[in-house]
């Protein structure tokens, strides 16, 4: 299974650079040179690309790939996302700790089984966690993923329990 490791942002100076969102926990593995990364365009073509060299600059990853070597082609990388292995990825070793990949598609459901609806997606923001939850009728929910929402994360039985405070699942 593939999951998301970065997305191009935008194109760096003139020789191919690209500067690249990381949506990973390991982008020192990710990035290094000689991965090759599956890259998804924004007009759902793919390719493989293989990174040459990467380094921080300003909150982003600026990454070189063997496959772009003008600043024409890196333009049209935009947007782009960059997707690695999950069958790379180290065990967490701990058991309150999870891949994105791993909740992505589980039930959400209430403590008395009540469905909500699947968590489509988790948004990492400076405050912290976020799961994204498609809601049965239509719409999505935004709910914090912290102990007090969110008490029970079963991988295995493919679901989340949530107890929300007041007003937290209300329809918009």
């Amino acid at each position: 299974m593939d999951v998301v490791v970065g997305r191009v942002a935008k194109a760096h100076g003139i020789s191919g650079e690209l500067a690249v969102d990381v949506r990973t926990d390991s982008p020192e593995t990710r990035f290094a040179p000689g991965s090759v990364l599956a890259a998804k365009l924004r007009d759902g073509t793919s390719r493989d690309l293989t990174v040459t060299a990467a380094r921080n600059h300003s909150g982003r990853l600026l990454v070189r790939f063997e496959e772009v070597l003008t600043r024409d082609v890196a333009e049209t990388l935009r947007g782009t996302l960059l997707l690695g292995s999950t069958d790379d990825l180290p065990p967490t070793g701990d058991p309150d700790e999870f891949y994105d990949h791993e909740l992505e598609g589980l039930a959400a459901e209430l403590a008395d089984g009540t469905k909500v609806g699947t968590v489509r997606e988790i948004v990492h923001g400076p405050g912290g966690e976020l799961l994204v939850i498609t809601r049965e009728g239509g719409g999505e929910h935004l709910v914090p993923f912290v102990r007090e929402i969110v008490p029970t994360v079963d991988v295995a039985g493919r679901r989340v329990v949530l107890t929300p405070p007041e007003g937290l699942l209300d329809a918009d």
